[in-house]
């Protein structure tokens, strides 16, 4: 590192090489591009961050890293193509997702940005900093500009794009073409991220859950097309996410074909490359879930979150298009949380005095010790004698992997791998511990609570899919009683789960309650809100946390007993739950 006069020259790790110089775009804190960044005009719309309203177009972007969704790649890759991205990005840690849109960009459409990883000391610099140049390795940072000679010529990294990376024979014959182009340009990309995760080998995977089948633009139907058409098949049981719109009735449903036909037809895409078409987000609720140890390739934060924390399979959070690229192969980077190390906790929050909660207990948690956490793995204790559900775990996962960059949680007593404590932390290292009291919540709860008025016009129920459990509670709570004639009341879920619904009577009971169910799409896909829809109750606090800035409406968080209350007489407040009350 230099100490200039007016500024600092120093190095770091380009996982993409390149030169870029521009004023900064900064913050502290971590950024999903996937409900965060508007992917057709580059502008901040998550309205929860510090950066909300700024514009990322001709700018260098410096953030710790990414958060939530998975799909911020697709974001990324977007905003690379259609010119409303960062001239670069610096980050403070080896970020995954948001380097992968750019390699993608780099390696299939010839267009990129520097991507480079700072020390923490190093980064901090650049958050103060006004105007950034970047050469390679090679960061300058001051309050004003710095001519191009300012960087020594000799720092300026070069290197293999690959690494160090141990190939395997098959390994090698993909890399040849002897498999084809479309795995020849998958297993390439696959390396470039080994390299980046610090992986010394690929290894095999059992199956793939695929995300980028989730339409963010132009480049994403351009991506999967390019691989099909060099004759790209799936080589594992791949299964798909939810995609933008319901597949069979987005036409009946009054979707714009500019949307509903470019989205359906990615969904077609991946079919046609040997893929399920499941689209669910919720994948852990299909027969084909993996068990315990079983190494996997998932995408889709909320599911990686779930196979990692609550099923014991092994995976990464792997960001959209590194998904089918596995898929193309069946091989991934042997590491992150495919290592027993790395499933380790980093914290301990201790949760008191539990009682007499409600389903809006789990996701208020998890979104507020998700916060806390950022990118450490919690172990929460406290939790064992309430005894949560797999539903209580799938919200909880949700909304703490909407603010978390870490790929699982353990609950001790709970999930399979914390019998105990002392099983998920580290041997003699000291972890730091926090003390959770009840009434701090209530921060979290107002900051999903954003709505001003009582009245509700769309009770939104299934972000992530709704188990067929829920929909059964959901039958109960509405039984006998009669919907606002003012309130919609839509649920999404996966294909298989309405039609066990369906068999067991449900969907026609709740349908004649006044429910519409929408399948193969989610939440935080669907924009198409109806134009007098202006203030959303949801039981998700992944959704409360995305939907404003994905919707522009105001948005109620609750419990699914508060939803069916708000759509039978058409109004709300955001008065906590009684259990937060009396905390």
């Amino acid at each position: 590192m230099v100490n200039l006069v007016d500024g600092w020259i120093f190095s770091g790790a380009a996982y993409v090489r390149g030169k870029a110089s521009g004023d900064v775009v900064a913050s502290d804190l971590e950024l999903s591009f996937w409900g965060g960044v508007d992917p057709w005009t580059g502008e901040v719309i998550d309205r929860h961050h510090p950066l909300s309203g700024r514009c990322l177009k001709d700018h260098i972007l410096a953030i710790p890293g990414g958060r939530g969704s998975c799909s911020g790649s697709g974001v990324m890759l977007e905003l690379l193509l259609n010119g409303k991205g960062p001239k670069a990005m610096l980050f403070e840690r080896e970020e995954d997702i948001l380097t992968l849109g750019v390699v993608i960009a780099e390696e299939v459409f010839g267009q990129s940005i520097p991507v480079v990883t700072l020390t923490p000391e190093n980064f901090r610099k650049v958050v103060r900093s006004a105007f950034v140049e970047i050469d390679g390795n090679v960061v300058s940072c001051s309050a004003d500009g710095l001519a191009t000679d300012a960087i020594p010529a000799h720092s300026k990294e070069s290197g293999d794009l690959f690494g160090e990376v141990e190939l395997s024979e098959l390994d090698r014959a993909y890399l040849a073409g002897d498999h084809g182009k479309a795995a020849q340009s998958a297993i390439r990309i696959i390396l470039r991220m080994a390299k980046l995760q610090g992986a010394a080998q690929l290894m095999d995977v059992s199956q793939v859950h695929v995300d980028g089948c989730i339409y963010t633009g132009p480049g994403s139907l351009s991506f999967a097309e390019k691989l099909r058409d060099l004759g790209g098949r799936v080589v594992v049981p791949t299964t798909l996410n939810s995609i933008s719109v319901d597949h069979r009735r987005w036409r009946s449903q009054g979707i714009d074909p500019v949307l509903g036909e470019p989205a359906s037809k990615l969904g077609d895409v991946y079919v046609e490359m040997g893929a399920r078409p499941t689209f669910t987000c919720a994948p852990y609720l299909l027969e084909t879930a993996p068990k315990i140890g079983e190494q996997v390739a998932w995408a889709e934060s909320n599911a990686v979150i779930y196979a990692n924390s609550v099923l014991g399979a092994r995976t990464m959070k792997y960001p959209d298009f590194l998904d089918i690229c596995i898929a193309l192969t069946g091989r991934a980077p042997l590491a992150g949380p495919h290592i027993d190390i790395n499933r380790k906790a980093g914290l301990v929050v201790s949760v008191g005095n539990i009682e007499d909660i409600d389903d809006s207990f789990y996701p208020l948690l998890g979104y507020h010790i998700g916060a806390l956490a950022s990118n450490l793995i919690p172990a929460v204790t406290g939790l064992d004698q309430a005894g949560p559900t797999n539903d209580d775990l799938k919200a909880f996962g949700a909304a703490f992997a909407t603010v978390s960059s870490a790929p699982m949680f353990h609950i001790v007593g709970v999930t399979p791998e914390a019998k105990t404590l002392d099983a998920v932390v580290p041997a003699g290292i000291s972890v730091p511990s926090i003390n959770l009291r009840l009434d701090e919540l209530a921060s979290s709860w107002e900051e999903l609570n954003s709505a001003g008025e009582e009245r509700v016009d769309l009770v939104s129920l299934g972000n992530p899919h709704f188990s067929l459990s829920e929909i059964e509670r959901l039958a109960s709570l509405c039984a006998g009683r009669k919907k606002h004639v003012d309130v919609a009341v839509v649920v999404t879920c996966g294909r298989a789960t309405h039609d066990k619904a369906n068999e067991a009577g449900l969907i026609a009971d709740l349908e004649r309650f006044g429910v519409q169910f929408v399948t193969d799409t989610c939440w935080c896909m669907i924009t198409d809100i109806p134009t007098l829809a202006k203030t959303i109750l949801t039981n998700s606090g992944k959704y409360a946390h995305y939907g404003p800035g994905i919707t522009g409406r105001r948005f109620y968080f609750g419990g699914i007993a508060a939803c069916v209350a708000a759509a039978c007489s058409g109004m709300h407040s955001k008065a906590a739950p009684g259990w937060l009350r009396r905390a």
